[in-house]
């Protein structure tokens, strides 16, 4: 995977190179190119596996930043109004993540999102414990977890 990466980027650098025209949306657009020039002609099993992750990095930039938009917009609101409308909670929130990484990665994640915050991580590493801001719902908030950001994640991790 590592090697199709490099590949790709040295691609989407000579395009650049040979356009002459070192802008931000020249390179998206080498970089696109190079990833299909290289989906076309791969090979191998081992090939694919680059194919179906980056799509899969890009859907997880997306989500991510809309899920930080929602969530300041969210916060902001509650600090204009005059009236809160918090509803804090502490959620014991199910892991499927198994590695270490796995859990950093989904935990510092989950604490970028304004209104979130890691309180532990059980010893066994099945759990994990959340404050949340705004908890209406503890089933929903945990499906909505597990559905977006951890799927997402595991995705590009595994």
């Amino acid at each position: 995977m590592i090697k199709q990466l490099l590949l790709n980027i040295t691609l989407t650098l000579v395009w650049v190179m040979l356009t002459g025209e070192f802008r931000f949306g020249n390179f998206v657009f080498g970089f696109v190119l190079s990833y299909g020039i290289l989906w076309l002609v791969q090979k191998n099993e081992d090939g694919k596996r680059y194919f179906t992750r980056v799509p899969a990095v890009f859907s997880f930039i997306f989500f991510f930043l809309y899920e930080i938009i929602k969530a300041n917009l969210q916060v902001a609101y509650d600090v204009i109004t005059p009236r809160f409308f918090m509803r804090p909670g502490i959620v014991k929130y199910p892991l499927d993540a198994k590695t270490d990484l796995e859990i950093t990665f989904l935990t510092n994640f989950i604490s970028l999102t304004p209104g979130t915050l890691i309180l532990d991580v059980s010893d066994d590493k099945k759990v994990v414990y959340i404050h949340v801001m705004y908890l209406d719902d503890k089933e929903t908030f945990i499906r909505q977890l597990k559905e977006g950001l951890e799927k997402r994640l595991l995705d590009i991790l595994r």
